[in-house]
């Protein structure tokens, strides 16, 4: 399955553009998924057609739908809710107050992950595009397996353990005096498996053959900006982007006055967007005079983006992390694009080593060959963060 994500700044017309490349690859034949993980879905508005949690068919080749967070947290997290429910409700709280505390801030976001996967597991599309969260919201979503991954492996699998171990001896004395169980087996199972898939989806993600995120912009300073930091956030957690789109450019026939300053703001801003990406491949897509709301209109917008091409090749490959060996001297070279060197802190910890770019972390399992060693200097060069390794005095 060849999976697009779709995702820029609130508001900059990610959806608009999400629906029309649905609607080129189901033109070509490709069996195609369009699904909104955003929260404030406008993915039915832009097709004009009602859509909820299952696919429905737009098209021919072609279906859509919005993610019910709520229906995949009782799916996949319903055991683990109901417990903590009952926690909350041994401890004074009302019915309806527990419920609702028993949801983690969050929760929507995660299982639109979970649902990702479930569709890539199933296979029965061969195109999944997502119309994806606001950059930010993204972006944190990305981080989950490798911050799941740390706490699941320190933590929670070693407690997971320890409770199945003195659930039987401690339960009796336990119930009578706090009221509550401790948890069954089902619910100190549901975590794990949850991050299990989560684990398995980082695959997808990060295989740059099957996976990538296209940019959807418009042609203005803190757009641009927001941008750079998701491109270079993304590779960072090593998921490749393979487009630019520049959206909502004024076209050169508007000679009204009133549009002059815009303009020339915009063409000024038009080429930041060429030259801070390069090399990665920009497609502009104009201001319509109508709202991009309808088949009709994101056919309009499809023709303009793709003409005869095919969304779905990938229209720029960059290995975002690789390891390079010369004359015995290992580096780890990380993709970082636009990002000052003196913004970058390093921190290595057993086999990880942590990289952090204001309040983004990775934590990165170092292959075997630099496990043993400690980093000795780092520079940037041609956008990458290349990282020395040194035999550890």
């Amino acid at each position: 399955m060849r999976v697009i994500l779709m995702t820029g700044k609130g508001g900059v017309g990610k959806t608009s553009v999400a629906a029309a490349t649905g609607l080129r690859c189901a033109e070509l034949g490709h069996k195609t998924l369009v699904l909104s993980t955003d929260p404030a879905h406008s993915l039915a508005d832009s097709f004009e057609i009602e859509l909820g949690h299952e696919p429905k068919q737009v098209r021919p080749n072609l279906w859509g739908a919005e993610l019910d967070a709520l229906m995949e947290l009782e799916g996949n997290w319903g055991a683990v809710k109901r417990y903590i429910t009952q926690v909350l409700q041994a401890r004074g709280l009302d019915g309806v107050q527990a419920e609702e505390l028993a949801i983690l801030p969050g929760m929507d976001e995660i299982f639109g992950l979970v649902r990702m996967k479930r569709h890539y597991d199933e296979g029965d599309f061969e195109i999944l595009i997502i119309d994806s969260a606001p950059t930010g919201t993204a972006l944190r979503l990305l981080s989950l397996p490798e911050v799941g991954g740390w706490y699941m492996r320190r933590f929670y699998k070693p407690f997971q353990g320890m409770s199945a171990a003195l659930r039987p001896i401690v339960e009796p004395i336990f119930k009578p005096i706090a009221g509550f169980s401790l948890p069954d087996n089902e619910v100190m199972d549901a975590p794990y498996e949850f991050y299990e898939q989560i684990e398995a989806l980082e695959k997808v993600l990060t295989d740059n053959t099957r996976t990538s995120v296209r940019l959807v912009m418009n042609p203005e300073k803190m757009v641009i900006k927001e941008s750079l930091r998701a491109h270079a956030y993304l590779s960072l957690y090593n998921v490749s982007t393979d487009l630019v789109i520049a959206n909502r450019i004024i076209p050169d026939s508007v000679n009204d006055p009133f549009f002059e300053r815009w303009k020339s703001n915009q063409q000024i801003y038009k080429q930041e967007i060429y030259d801070n990406f390069h090399p990665l491949p920009v497609k502009e897509a104009p201001l319509f005079s109508e709202e991009m709301c309808g088949l009709k209109a994101l056919d309009k917008l499809k023709e303009i983006l793709y003409q005869d091409e095919d969304p779905t090749q990938v229209y720029y490959k960059e290995s975002t992390v690789r390891v390079v060996q010369n004359q015995g001297i290992y580096s780890l070279e990380l993709y970082l694009p636009g990002i000052p060197k003196e913004q970058i802190q390093l921190n290595k910890t057993g086999d990880e080593l942590n990289v952090r770019i204001g309040n983004h972390r990775r934590n990165l399992v170092l292959p075997q060959a630099l496990a043993a060693l400690k980093p000795s200097g780092a520079k940037m060069e041609e956008d990458y963060l290349k990282i020395r390794f040194s035999q550890a005095a």
